[in-house]
């Protein structure tokens, strides 16, 4: 494994990752648009996300059933998860190459990214 190559991996991650959730999420925004295209806009209040929308794998469910909603959330989990299948593939990277201060370095950099995502309150 070389510098080069890792980056090249690295790049075609964060590349594929944007790519695939742009067109979830405009796919998701479209088929929300198609069924929703006579709705008055409902501006005035702030309704929250609903819970089925709030859960990784009850946003799969949703996605999968067909719910555009779902599908645009389905996306936009897609985006987030990018950066940290980048970093976990440089920990590869750099654990194939022995170097074991970026494995420590981006390890850490790993474990911040995934207790952010999980949140400390469900640890």
């Amino acid at each position: 494994m070389t510098d080069a190559r890792l980056e090249k991996m690295v790049a075609v991650v964060l590349r594929t990752g944007v790519i695939i959730a742009a067109a979830v999420v405009l796919g998701g925004g479209l088929c929300y648009l198609i069924g929703h295209a006579s709705d008055a806009p409902g501006d005035r209040t702030f309704h929250g996300v609903p819970v089925q929308y709030r859960n990784p794998r009850e946003i799969l469910i949703a996605a999968v059933s067909g719910d555009c909603l779902g599908i645009i959330q389905l996306g936009l989990l897609v985006l987030i998860a990018t950066p940290v299948v980048r970093v976990g593939l440089a920990l590869a990277g750099f654990a194939v190459e022995r170097d074991q201060t970026y494995v420590t370095v981006t390890a850490i950099v790993l474990v911040i990214l995934v207790v952010s995502l999980i949140g400390p309150a469900r640890l």
